[in-house]
């Protein structure tokens, strides 16, 4: 079983081979390959190896599937007895990645 810890985006993401996952938007259009080289962790069938906080020379492949926006979040500032309420809405872009080699 081979997993790894990456980093993208200001979070991490726990990642094995065949997984998808969405992270932050990563520049790209559908079918190109990218290389994660913020990789934390990594463990394979017999070893495992921990960065300090990066591993070197180590790289997950991943593949872009699609790039989007998610659902509509609003945001609401209220403040009480002073009439002031100030209402807007977000759309959160994102990549879904295919990663294919550890």
């Amino acid at each position: 079983m081979n997993l790894a810890v990456i980093e993208t985006g200001g979070k991490q993401y726990l990642v094995s081979p065949d997984s998808k996952i969405q992270v932050e938007k990563i520049s790209g259009n559908a079918g190109d390959v990218v290389s994660l080289d913020k990789v934390l962790f990594k463990a394979g069938d017999s070893s495992v190896e921990v960065g300090k906080p990066f591993l070197k020379d180590a790289v997950v492949q991943a593949k872009i599937l699609k790039q989007g926006r998610s659902k509509k979040i609003l945001v609401f500032k209220y403040k009480a007895k002073s009439k002031y309420r100030r209402k807007q809405g977000h759309r959160q872009h994102y990549t879904e990645l295919l990663i294919t080699k550890i």
